[in-house]
């Protein structure tokens, strides 16, 4: 049975993907530690734009731990709520989420407690820019790329394929696989028209980018360690 194992091959072919994806990684990471940003270029806010089940949050958190920076994404709504005198029950119900006209109209007629898609990308807008004053930060999704001055922005895609992103929705959340998807294709759906509504580009195309990162291949320590090298940081241990 021993010997069947090692000879399997699939098992020989997941074990050569790993290495090869660690081994990209490795080299990539290299590559960019030893052509760090010109001072021209120095970053002092990373954005992290991400699709729905690809770990943009987990990836945030690694680099805002090694760069001692604050690391923004649902708890950017806490300081709305706050700032705005806002009930953050309210925000959450129109965070990267489809505008709808019968929600924005009707609903603040109904209960002046709502809060319509505009008047958030408007707080939003004045949050993230007024956080951004403070210094160094990591702010995840919601369009803060469009908010900052583009030269001091290092701005990220974390992406990964579909099978992979419903596996981990559906570990996370405890859905099924129907459902995941489901959660999956909506919350994507939100962001991608929070976007271009609010800032006019799509949210899925690579030129926006400085980096597009594959966390399937990459994993999210690894994606954590690119963005780092490509600061001329040390990577993630």
């Amino acid at each position: 049975m021993k010997a069947q194992t090692r000879e399997d091959p699939t098992i020989l072919a997941a074990a050569e993907r790993q290495m090869h994806a660690w081994a990209m990684a490795q080299e990539a990471g290299k590559q960019a530690a030893d052509q760090p940003l010109s001072p021209a270029r120095s970053v002092s806010f990373v954005t992290i734009s991400r699709e729905a089940g690809a770990g943009g949050s987990e990836v945030a958190r690694l680099v805002g731990q090694r760069l001692g920076w604050e690391v923004l994404d649902k708890n950017l709504l806490d300081r709305v709520a706050d700032r705005f005198h806002v009930p953050r029950r309210m925000l959450d119900l129109v965070d990267e989420t489809k505008s709808n006209w019968v929600y924005d109209v009707l609903g603040t007629w109904m209960d002046s407690k709502l809060v319509p898609h505009e008047k958030y990308a408007a707080y939003v807008t004045r949050v993230v820019q007024a956080v951004a004053r403070t210094g160094g930060c990591v702010f995840v999704g919601r369009g803060a790329q469009f908010l900052l001055p583009r030269e001091k922005v290092l701005a990220v895609r974390i992406v990964a394929p579909e099978k992979f992103r419903i596996a981990r929705i559906m570990q996370q959340q405890n859905l099924s696989a129907a459902e995941g998807r489901r959660w999956m294709i909506e919350t994507d759906d939100g962001r991608r028209e929070f976007v271009a509504e609010h800032f006019h580009h799509p949210i899925d195309n690579p030129h926006l980018y400085d980096l597009v990162l594959n966390t399937e291949r990459l994993e999210v320590a690894g994606a954590a360690a690119l963005i780092l090298a490509a600061m001329g940081k040390r990577g993630v241990e």
